[in-house]
């Protein structure tokens, strides 16, 4: 029976506090965290062909299913709004080009991504696929494509679709984005087997 109760659950729901105040504390914590491992990690370049590996999207899509869809929704949203306010918190935003000047560019179809992607992802690890690494591939294919989405529809409604998008917006990072996919595919589900045996 307690197998069966903790399906629904989510690795940030799996420890700590479930309810009241101190419930509410800890989830202010894993939302602070949360904003400052997406800032972190969108400045993490691996030198890779043909691209650098950035590490984005791989916060956005393991947060989203660490988290939930309502935590990770309130996080992402967080990390906007510092974005917003012109902190250097994106991959290619510097001290002079930040905030909503910046999210308008190329990138915003993308950020809209990274919402979507959150949400997928929560979803996701709501229904159980983040406990294992079939399910949870499967679930970040979809992430990815929620993020690539909005990117490239923006990229042609902003520069024209006489321009190359596919080239600049997508096929330079597959190569990057599949390391990423299969990095979350087998941390998220590594991370539920360690709280069973914790449990155990």
């Amino acid at each position: 029976m307690a197998s069966a109760a903790l399906n629904d659950r989510v690795l940030a729901e799996a420890f700590g506090p479930r309810n009241g105040t101190a419930l509410l504390a800890k989830q202010a914590a894993l939302v602070i965290l949360g904003v400052a491992a997406l800032a972190i990690a969108a400045k993490i370049k691996v030198p890779m062909w043909p691209v650098p590996i950035t590490m984005g999207t791989f916060a956005v899509l393991t947060i989203g299913a660490a988290y939930g869809p309502r935590l990770g929704l309130v996080t992402i949203l967080g990390y906007m709004l510092v974005g917003a306010a012109g902190f250097d918190v994106f991959a290619s935003s510097t001290a002079e080009k930040a905030g909503l000047t910046y999210m308008m560019g190329g990138t915003g179809g993308y950020l809209v991504g990274y919402v979507l992607a959150t949400l997928a992802l929560g979803f996701a690890a709501r229904r159980g696929l983040d406990r294992s690494v079939g399910g949870m591939a499967l679930a970040l294919l979809v992430g990815n494509a929620l993020i690539y989405v909005p990117g490239l529809l923006w990229l042609g409604q902003l520069y024209g679709w006489d321009k190359p998008i596919l080239e600049w917006g997508l096929t330079p990072f597959l190569i990057g984005d599949a390391i990423k996919l299969a990095l979350a595919a087998l941390l998220v589900p590594a991370a539920w087997k360690m709280i069973g045996k914790a449990r155990a």
